[in-house]
Parts: structure tokens; sequence; C-alpha cells
């Protein structure tokens, strides 16, 4: 069986790169550092990123499969990265409050024995419902949007914000599990393999 690596500390990637190979991986976070870069387009920003993460990750691996992603939630050509801190959260869920934006993942696959590496984006509309002031509050105080791009969680508490997603729900958690799938494939990699059940 090829050893597939994580380069992520995401919990939520972990969970969903679980349900499609099971406990068969081993998680590296990158410390890549994100630099900005305002002449590049948001998706081939986040796929740089990505790049960056696996690279990162390679390092310290002579042989597997590296799986590295990089998520974004983008609004009127404005990229809405993790809110560190409540007030942030709030501001970002005021600007997407009753409106439709997309959520965007780079995403790498870096197969150390064969020197092959596959970059993508995914992107996945997402309409959110209308709060109001009290509502974006009571959410912003359960702690969850903190450090989520866009600052609410589709998989966590934040479903109930979401009124309808049309593309790749598991995008708009993360992780394309659609497009990671066929990416392994070109790798020779199939997630309905014995090995992963």
């Amino acid at each position: 069986m090829r050893r597939i690596i994580l380069a992520s500390a995401s919990p939520r990637r972990k969970e969903l790169l679980r349900q499609l190979i099971g406990d068969n991986f081993l998680v590296s976070p990158s410390s890549y550092e994100e630099p900005p870069q305002p002449d590049l387009a948001p998706e081939e920003l986040l796929i740089r990123h990505s790049i960056g993460k696996a690279r990162d990750v390679a390092k310290h691996f002579s042989s597997g499969i590296i799986i590295s992603a990089d998520t974004s939630v983008l609004y009127n050509g404005e990229v809405l990265g993790k809110p560190n801190f409540p007030e942030k959260a709030e501001e970002m869920l005021k600007k997407l409050n009753g409106r439709k934006f997309r959520v965007v993942t780079g995403l790498t696959v870096l197969d150390l024995d064969s020197a092959q590496e596959i970059s993508e984006s995914e992107s996945t509309d997402v309409w959110m419902s209308e709060m109001d002031d009290e509502q974006i509050l009571v959410y912003v105080r359960t702690g969850e949007p903190l450090d989520k791009a866009g600052a609410f969680a589709a998989q966590g508490k934040g479903a109930v914000l979401i009124e309808r997603i049309e593309g790749d729900f598991f995008n708009a958690v993360g992780l394309p599990l659609f497009r990671l799938g066929k990416i392994l494939e070109k790798l020779g990699v199939s997630v309905f393999d014995e090995s992963f059940s």
C-alpha cells in the first residue's frame, strides 16, 4: 500500500480524508508561510499555497503521496481567510449575510516516488441565509467561526446558516473529495483498493 501523507493539521481535513481512505495516512502539518501575492488571481494563489505546503512537507519524506490544500471564501473579489478574533468573525459574517459567495480550494497531490505533482482548484457556490445582528453575535460566541475560512463551519453549527450549496459540499468543508479521488486515480491509487477498507 502506498503511504499517504496529509500536509495539514486541520481536524476537518483529517476527518474528510478518513472518510475516503480510512486511517491509512500520516499527518504532517506544513510550516509553509503563506506570503501575500496580490498579482495572482485567488484561485492561482490558493494553488500556489497548496504547492508550497506540499513541497515543505516533502522535505521530510523520501517516498509516499503528499496531499495538501488551501481553502478560502471569495466574496466580491475579496479573499476572506480565517478570523483569529471574534470581531473579525462578526465582520466577515455581516459581509456574507444573506448573500451568495464562493468557497475555493487549491489542491496539490505530490507523488514522491514518481516525482509527479498535480495541482488543481475546486469552487463551490454557497448561499448564506439572512441573520440579524443578534444571531450573528450568538454564533460568534460559540467560538466555531474562529479559524474557519469565511467565519463559518458548514459541517458544524454553521450548517443552519447555509441555505444552499451548489457544487462539492466537501470542498465547502475544506477538502474536495471528488477531485482528490480523480487525482489519486491519475497517480494509480484507487480509494476502492481493499487496503484502504
